[in-house]
């Protein structure tokens, strides 16, 4: 049986949208119960990855307390800053100081997550890696 090249498009984009619209039924069904609640809080996975974090976090902040000559230091950033000033390009400079402001208050946060990250070692080390928890 022959059919014109017409017809036969629309009958393919109907079986798409027919196929489109049953998968967009069974997601908004899927979508509509409950997740499933996690078993536990994670913790035994999280011991195995904190001394990769604490390395993580270490390498970062020697990184920003680096000095001028070292890339993604805040003391390089900090003579970019002054010499955008010194050349008086505002626009670049002010770009440059919201960048820096950032980057100092990354410091700061590594610095949280690195004392956390000590006392969650020591949770660690007293409950047997969280294993117990799960």
């Amino acid at each position: 049986m022959y059919v014109r090249r017409p017809t036969r498009t629309l009958l393919a984009g109907l079986a798409v949208t027919a196929v489109l619209a049953g998968t967009a039924g069974a997601a908004s069904a899927a979508d509509s119960t409950p997740a499933a609640k996690p078993a536990g809080d994670g913790a035994h996975a999280l011991c195995k990855r904190v001394p990769k974090i604490d390395r993580r976090i270490a390498r970062a902040l020697k990184r920003l307390g680096a000095g001028a000559g070292t890339r993604g230091s805040v003391a390089r950033l900090q003579k970019r800053v002054d010499n955008a000033k010194k050349a008086g390009h505002t626009e670049i400079a002010g770009y440059l100081q919201n960048r820096l402001d950032f980057r100092k208050s990354l410091r700061t946060s590594l610095e949280q997550r690195q004392k956390d990250l000590a006392a969650v070692k020591t949770w660690c080390a007293a409950n047997g890696n969280g294993k117990a928890a799960s």
